[in-house]
């Protein structure tokens, strides 16, 4: 066996334990090291330091930290200021489909309560309505004076904004035709819905 045979070895071997290491995300015993590159826990052990090595430079982000008989990779302790910026920054708003069509009946018949909104669209509207309300799209803006007072719905300044609008007034205008079409659209899959019920 050459030297290259060697030096290849040993840099398939790291690559194992820094793969196991990372995947797992917790501590890993050194006889489950061991067992992944097929070698004694001595060997493993000498491998392990070779990398822990590697890992120390300034230019690295993680270390190897050894856990009793056990190894895990952790971020360097250098690096949790940079992790807080990213752990701090505002999620990205995911808005699906069905929050959108939501969204689109508060932003057109606000004030609108949630028993209007899940008449037009047909089902139960509570996950989107909540959602919206998190992203600050949606507040409560009254209750309706009727039995039970339920609350009215509208859009926020940061609708506004999200969507580059002075007022609701800017909403664009909806076509009547398409407007009735999508209502009969609507009807039409209430029925069906019902029907399959029954």
């Amino acid at each position: 066996m050459n030297n290259n045979e060697i030096t290849t070895n040993e840099v398939n071997e790291k690559a194992v334990i820094e793969a196991v290491l990372f995947t797992m995300g917790e501590s890993v015993e050194i006889d489950k090291l061991a067992l992944a590159i097929g070698k004694d826990k001595k060997y493993t052990r000498k491998v392990i330091d070779e990398l822990s090595l590697e890992y120390e430079s300034d230019d690295r982000g993680i270390k190897i930290v050894k856990l009793e008989d056990s190894y895990q990779m952790c971020t360097k302790k250098e690096m949790y200021e940079s992790l807080i910026k990213v752990a701090s920054a505002p999620k990205k708003r995911n808005i699906t489909d069905v929050m959108l069509e939501t969204l689109s009946i508060i932003a057109y018949k606000q004030p609108v309560t949630k028993t209007e909104i899940e008449n037009i669209r047909g089902v139960k509207s509570d996950h989107s309505v909540n959602k919206l309300v998190e992203y600050d799209l949606v507040c409560e803006v009254g209750r309706l004076d009727a039995p039970g007072r339920p609350i009215l719905f509208g859009t926020t300044e940061e609708f506004l904004r999200q969507f580059g609008l002075d007022s609701i007034e800017s909403l664009p205008s909806m076509d009547p035709d398409k407007y009735e079409e999508f209502r009969e659209e609507a009807e039409e899959e209430i029925d069906e819905k019902i029907s399959t019920k029954q």
